[in-house]
Parts: structure tokens; C-alpha cells; sequence
């Protein structure tokens, strides 16, 4: 140990991604590890609490967009494109007219992916792909709430799939640093939420970002704890709608940016080794705590199927 060469935490992380996703992903790893590389791409998720109107225009004149509301857009379009290609297939196989008008009809009247599950009340703006400017940062209004929250566009998916309805009581099982829990409030919708974090600093944060973006009578609807997760079943079980379980993980861009705090480091290998048991233990508490004919979300910033797919199974 005292010998040998001390390899930086973000190439080792580097080498086991080499390693394990180039047979995972084949083909397509070396743009997702280009991506993995590149300066972090931010989104403006809209803060609803505040004055957005001028927001939204100024935003729009960067040439930016929601993607939110552009995602059910983009799917029709795929699929209109995609049922004409069929039917000119069809065509070529002289197939029945009426054949074709019913793959036409059938692709037309498909939900779009993700369509029933996003609500209109979220918007957050990003720049097209190869558009590498970035949002200035976000700015107080009138009463000192700030415009926007820049965030990784990517995490606003599991929130949008967690479908919140009217007056449904969410449990943000891992809420720090707050980004999801703030994304949740934006709906509009939620009667209360929870949010619990293990890491007291990092809940610091969490009320840091409720103080900036949400106005006190909202506030007032959101509680905050510093609890183990694994644990929450137990406290509290069969009490939500709704329960987003965003695991800690490898956090796979993090791993290959920062030193700081890597989780490939090598005092941190054990604690690496037990994450996919310790997701397992967070997802099963969410389970616990979710009201019959509730819904659970488990999310991860991890390409790494032990961490995804293996934990669900």
C-alpha cells in the first residue's frame, strides 16, 4: 500500500466503467461515455412560486425550450412518421387498403410514452442538442423567491413518472439536495409531502432550497427529516400515494469528474460494494410505506444494471 502508484479516484472509476459498460452497452458506450465526460448540461426547471412570465420569454429568446411540454409532441410525431413508414411497407406488399388505414389509426391514438404521466404544471427549459450555453444564474423576485432551479434535466424523469394526483401524500424517501422535492411542489398538486434524508448536512441544504424557490404557506405542507430510510416502513408504513425512492448510487459522472467525495475511492470500496443491498433495503422500505394501490419510483444516477435492473428483480 505504501509502494504502489495512487491511482486518482475518477480513473479508476473510469476503468470499471470501461470495463463493465463497454459489454453492457457494446456499440453505443463510447458516445455514452463522451457524455459522461463532457461539462455538465444544466435545465431550468421553473419555479411556479414566483413571477415566471417575463422568465419564460426571456428563456425563449435563448432559443430554449420546455422539453416537458415538447415530450408528448416529439413522440407523436415519431409515431405518425413511424405509422407511415409501415403503411408504405405495406403498400409495397399490396396489402388491403383497409389494412393500412388500421396500423395508421392504431399508431394515431397511442398514448405518447410518458404522456399520461406528465403534468402540465412542470416546465423546464433546455437548450437544443449541441447548444452549450448556459442559463445565467437564477434571480430573486418581488418577494425574494428565486426564478429557477438548474438542475440535470434527466433527474425531472422519475418525478414526471411518479404521475402525482390531486391531494396525494408523497414521500421523497432520499430527498437531498431538494431538486426532486422542489420538482414535486411544482406540480401544484401534492396534499403533503415528506422529505427525509440520513445526511443531516445535506438536508441543510434541502431547507435551504424550500426557503429560496416555495413560499412559507406551501412550506407548511412539506415536512423534513433526517431519518435512515431503511427504516421509514417501519415508522411510518402504508401512509403515501406516492413514494419517489431516488437511491444513493455511483452517481456515474460524478465518479469520473470530482475527487471529492468519489465513491471510488479506495477507503470507500466496501461502501461501494454494499450499494446494491443498501437500495434493496431503501426500495423495500418505500414499498412499506406506500398505501395499498399506491406507487413507488425507484430511480438511479448509475448506468449499472446491479444497481437497477438486479435491485428490482
Amino acid at each position: 500500500a505504501a509502494t504502489a502508484p495512487r491511482i486518482p479516484p475518477t480513473r479508476l472509476a473510469l476503468h470499471h466503467f470501461d470495463t463493465n459498460y463497454s459489454l453492457q452497452l457494446k456499440d453505443l458506450w463510447p458516445s455514452v461515455r463522451a457524455g459522461l465526460l463532457c461539462e455538465q448540461k444544466y435545465g431550468a426547471l421553473l419555479n411556479n412560486f414566483s413571477s415566471v412570465d417575463h422568465v419564460t420569454q426571456e428563456l425563449e429568446l435563448l432559443n430554449a425550450t420546455d422539453f416537458v411540454s415538447e415530450a408528448p409532441k416529439k413522440a407523436q410525431r415519431s409515431q405518425r412518421a413511424a405509422a407511415a413508414e409501415e403503411a408504405g411497407r405495406g403498400e409495397s406488399r399490396s396489402q388491403e387498403g383497409s389494412d393500412e388505414g388500421r396500423t395508421v389509426m392504431q399508431a394515431e391514438t397511442m398514448s405518447p410514452p410518458l404522456c399520461a404521466s406528465i403534468s402540465s404544471n412542470i416546465k423546464c427549459y433546455t437548450f437544443p442538442r449541441g447548444d452549450i450555453t448556459r442559463f445565467r444564474p437564477a434571480r430573486p423576485d418581488a418577494l425574494g423567491l428565486l426564478d429557477y432551479y438548474l438542475m440535470d434535466a434527466a433527474s425531472l424523469l422519475p418525478v414526471l413518472a411518479l404521475n402525482v394526483q390531486l391531494d396525494d401524500f408523497v414521500l421523497d424517501l432520499c430527498a437531498a439536495p431538494g431538486g426532486k422535492t422542489l420538482a414535486l411542489l411544482q406540480t401544484g398538486v401534492c396534499g403533503h409531502v415528506a422529505a427525509n434524508d440520513v445526511s443531516i448536512s445535506r438536508t441543510k441544504r434541502l431547507y435551504q432550497i424550500l426557503h429560496s424557490y416555495v413560499p412559507k404557506e406551501i412550506r407548511e405542507t412539506v415536512s423534513v427529516t433526517s431519518c435512515d430510510g431503511r427504516d421509514w416502513g417501519q415508522l411510518k408504513g402504508g401512509t403515501f400515494h406516492k413514494v419517489l425512492v431516488d437511491v444513493p448510487c455511483t452517481t456515474d459522472r460524478h465518479s469520473v469528474m470530482e475527487e471529492d467525495n468519489n465513491i471510488f475511492h479506495r477507503r470507500r470500496t466496501k461502501e461501494r460494494q454494499m450499494l446494491p443491498m443498501l437500495q434493496l433495503q431503501l426500495l423495500m422500505a418505500g414499498i412499506l410505506a406506500t398505501k395499498p394501490g399506491g406507487e413507488v419510483v425507484y430511480s438511479t444516477c448509475s448506468l449499472s444494471p446491479l444497481q437497477n435492473e438486479y435491485v428490482i428483480e
